[in-house]
């Protein structure tokens, strides 16, 4: 018996155009996925009415827990899924087009890589897969575990690397084509204190080099000191998205920081500070933190399924 053949994805006609700004790297459109059973029964519906955008030059983050459509909204961008409803762009071309992904480099939460190979001959190999020429292939080799500091360990095969080590050599790998758009899926797994600190000085570096990267991890103060934008997924819904700094800014509270002022005069902050000639150093909002934040909405949205992100800045 043959099962059914899957379900075209649905289309809207509001949204049948492709996106034409080149400073739009990824653009989903109500973008949803459901997995069926072997009877083309409704299993679960991994992703609902995605609309985000990730521009040119930014890192954008990409959090949610467990079983909240990050897996699968990654594999939908790179053309690995086909989308149940709505549309996914990169580059301007439909996800599904394979073509675009000669321009994407993919750190995979876990690196699929040849145990047997060292450092050089994984760097190699890829390169081959890409039609690079010999040369191209040494000079890219040579400069990446430079990079991602695996210069003792060029010639020990990979299997003898640690977690770490492996997700240094993975990032390499990704990197071999000099991607335009770069994916990386948990970065600093594995990796200690100092290796994270590196691996995120690294990702802002790629950045600086102009490369736009969608960066999804669990490890929340990694996407807060390196996200420009984030987005906050949960149970497959959008529900926060924006700049970092805007989000985790607490509106209803201000912070005041000043010096040289006595007792007196913090009673009436504005007017006094002036007056007694004090020195105001700091009127702002305070903020949170990327783990509260994250917290918070996630408890919301378990109390109040349904709710939708009105931040899209």
């Amino acid at each position: 018996m043959s099962s059914a053949a899957p379900a075209a994805p649905e289309t809207n006609p509001t949204t049948s155009s492709a996106p034409t700004n080149p400073d739009i790297i990824v653009e989903t459109r109500s973008l949803g996925k459901i997995y069926r059973d072997f009877w083309g029964r409704k299993k679960v519906q991994a992703l609902k009415s995605l609309d985000i955008e990730v521009r040119r030059g930014e890192i954008f983050g990409l959090l949610g827990p467990n079983g909240s459509g990050k897996s699968t909204t990654i594999k939908l961008m790179l053309g690995l899924l086909f989308p149940t409803s709505g549309r996914a762009f990169v580059f301007g071309k439909e996800a599904t087009d394979v073509a675009k992904n000669e321009r994407i480099g993919y750190l995979p939460e876990e690196s699929y890589l040849y145990k047997f190979l060292n450092a050089e001959e994984t760097l190699d190999f890829y390169g081959r897969l890409f039609d690079m020429p010999a040369s191209v292939r040494k000079e890219r080799t040579e400069a990446l575990i430079n990079m991602v500091g695996l210069q003792r360990a060029r010639r020990r095969q990979l299997r003898e690397y640690s977690k770490g080590m492996t997700r240094r050599i993975g990032l390499a790998q990704a990197l071999i084509n000099e991607p335009e758009f770069l994916v990386l899926d948990e970065p600093t797994t594995g990796l200690d204190p100092i290796g994270t600190r590196e691996m995120k000085d690294l990702i802002v570096k790629l950045r600086e080099q102009g490369k736009t990267i969608l960066l999804c991890s669990h490890q929340l103060a990694d996407v807060q000191d390196v996200c420009d934008r984030v987005a906050i997924l949960h149970q497959g819904e959008l529900k926060e998205l924006g700049r970092v700094d805007s989000l985790l800014k607490v509106q209803d509270v201000t912070q005041i920081h000043a010096k040289g002022l006595d007792e007196n005069t913090k009673s009436q902050i504005r007017d006094l500070i002036a007056k007694s000639q004090g020195e105001l150093l700091k009127m702002d909002n305070p903020t949170t933190t990327m783990e509260e934040l994250f917290l918070d909405i996630v408890r919301d949205s378990e109390n109040r399924p349904g709710r939708r992100s009105s931040n899209a800045s």
